[in-house]
């Protein structure tokens, strides 16, 4: 059926609300925007569903949410999960507590029980909840860091972890063969209370999760001794983070915590901030104007589902405040939890860092300096929270013990399988906390680690592509560059070549080939002499192609001078 075909089917067809047909109708004339929203499905990805609100099968709305959700209920039948039940959260975004409930209600008609947050909580939450709770599976509504428009569905299995290789494969195979809404079930919620299939997560799974936090603090008596000293400006960008924030900052005795006031309550439209992106500098704009005023130390903000930290901090010498990238500020917490832990002896002998590809490389002269091994996985924390399971398990002989990725997530302690700002939070806070009694900044602190591990710096270019037209650019962009291999990027020489959608690793200087090790996925990296290199990949969540760098100077100046060098070339792929 083409797109002409399927709107006019959703406009006349019973199963489609008055609402959505209103909306439609809104459409009418607009043949473009028709296609959009009609050209094709709404994709189920390896992570789950992520696309613009609205009416239309290639938008997020109930229709959608439904669909997918009767997928993962057909395959829970089959893996005979029905009685663990799913554990559902949501975040801030407009209709995420609709398409929770949705969700919820379509899991309650196949039979299996949903348990669900009383009110918007963490993505890191659901992830310890359904653990705690013994759960098959969780679903979390959220679009993360993305523009207001969007929203998502992400779901987990039972160890806490996105789901991977193979059931994310056999899950999406359950979503693509239901042919038509007719299949999808749903009931009453009040019916599916009743009948005990709809169930509140209540306030207790709140006090366990802190407890478990707070037990991962090294130092207590350091934070009790800085704690009224440090100044926290702290901003939850209209998101989820700020009562669990907060409150674990206040129970650890942090006196001094300043909440933007303006980004305070949640607010799915996201009003102060063009982006909700703790990435973007632009989202600090408050959190820094109120920095200024109360003189604190250290700016943090975490994006709407919480589980990516962004870190500015005060440079004492020079006033200013300092930007910290994902990769600077998990190399602050990696660092600290290394050094303290082998301080307090608890640091295990086969100790394991993991990390992803595109991650900046200083963690590997830091895992080595301190012992542990580093693991590197494709790209997205699903694969890192993985790795715990495979610890678990036995198949690797290894204790996790940190987690992060370049884009401002990472995990202390295996509370969670899934990036968690709110344990970020209360790391860095404590790691301020202790550099602070030693008289030193968390930038005196990261140029000491600059000066002993070297000067690495990393930069991400991205280019967005929207719609159909939009994803065959992206497609086609790939495809050049992966059958033209060039044999130097910005002067320097290609080393090793990796294409990892054909499992094909190049030695580019003695032309062996050989697998890469990782499963197969849309991904080509460039390793460079020198100890740069570069990486492509289409994002996985937002319609863009993404082409990151990494570089080590002798000093500050030498690896700007080479980051700036190499991205421009990097640049030049893009066109």
């Amino acid at each position: 059926m083409d797109a002409r075909k399927t709107y006019e089917f959703w406009l006349t067809d019973g199963y489609f609300d008055e609402k959505t047909k209103e909306e439609l109708r809104g459409i009418a004339g607009d043949e473009k925007e028709i296609q959009e929203r009609f050209y094709r499905e709404l994709e189920f990805g390896t992570g789950g569903l992520r696309g613009i609100i609205g009416a239309g099968t290639n938008r997020m709305n109930i229709y959608t949410v439904r669909k997918a959700t009767q997928g993962l209920a057909n395959y829970i039948l089959k893996e005979d999960g029905a009685d663990r039940g799913v554990a559902i959260a949501y975040d801030s975004r407009r209709m995420s507590p609709e398409f929770a409930a949705e969700a919820a209600c379509c899991l309650a008609a196949n039979g299996i029980r949903a348990y669900v947050f009383s009110s918007l909580r963490p993505t890191p939450m659901l992830s310890f909840a359904l653990r705690e709770l013994g759960c098959i599976a969780g679903i979390v509504v959220t679009a993360s860091h993305n523009p207001a428009e969007y929203n998502g569905y992400k779901v987990y299995w039972e160890d806490g972890a996105q789901i991977t290789y193979p059931k994310d494969q056999e899950i999406i195979q359950e979503v693509n063969a239901i042919a038509g809404f007719g299949e999808v079930k749903s009931m009453n919620q009040e019916e599916a209370m009743n009948q005990g299939l709809y169930q509140i997560i209540g306030r207790e799974m709140d006090d366990k999760y802190v407890q478990a936090l707070k037990g991962l603090v090294l130092r207590p008596q350091v934070i009790q001794e800085q704690a009224s000293n440090l100044k926290i400006v702290y901003t939850p960008l209209h998101g989820t983070g700020n009562i669990p924030v907060r409150r674990v900052l206040e129970e650890l005795g942090f006196a001094q915590v300043y909440v933007v006031p303006e980004q305070e309550l949640p607010d799915g439209n996201f009003p102060t901030v063009p982006y909700p992106n703790p990435e973007d500098k632009k989202a600090f704009a408050l959190a820094l104007k109120l920095a200024e005023k109360e003189d604190a130390d250290i700016v943090l903000a975490t994006d709407p589902d919480a589980d990516r930290l962004g870190v500015y901090a005060k440079d004492r010498a020079t006033g200013e405040y300092v930007s910290f990238t994902g990769n600077m500020s998990g190399m602050i917490i990696l660092e600290y939890i290394l050094s303290q832990r082998k301080a307090l002896g608890t640091l295990p002998e086969n100790g394991a860092v993991v990390t992803t590809i595109v991650s900046g490389k200083m963690s590997r002269e830091i895992a080595a300096d301190y012992g542990m091994t580093l693991i590197e996985t494709l790209t997205g924390f699903k694969y890192i929270g993985e790795r715990i399971k495979y610890f678990e398990q036995g198949k690797k002989d290894h204790e996790f013990v940190f987690g992060y990725e370049e884009s401002y997530g990472c995990l202390v302690g295996t509370h969670a399988r899934d990036k968690d700002a709110v344990v970020a939070v209360m790391a860095l806070c404590e790691a301020a906390a202790y550099y602070k009694s030693q008289g030193k900044t968390l930038c005196d602190r990261m140029k000491e680690l600059f000066d002993r591990y070297g000067y690495f710096r990393e930069e991400l270019c991205t280019v967005t592509l929207k719609g159909q037209d939009g994803a065959k650019k992206i497609k086609e962009m790939m495809e050049n560059v992966r059958n033209n291999v060039p044999k130097d990027i910005g002067g320097l020489n290609v080393l090793q070549f990796r294409d990892y959608q054909k499992d094909v690793l190049l030695d580019c200087v003695t032309g062996e080939k050989c697998s890469t090790g990782l499963l197969t996925s849309d991904v080509l990296y460039f390793e460079l002499e020198g100890g740069a290199w570069c990486c492509v990949r289409p994002s996985g969540t937002e319609p863009k192609i993404k082409f990151y760098i990494g570089v080590r100077g002798q000093d500050e100046a030498d690896a700007e001078r080479q980051a700036q060098s190499l991205k421009s070339a990097v640049e030049q792929m893009a066109k």
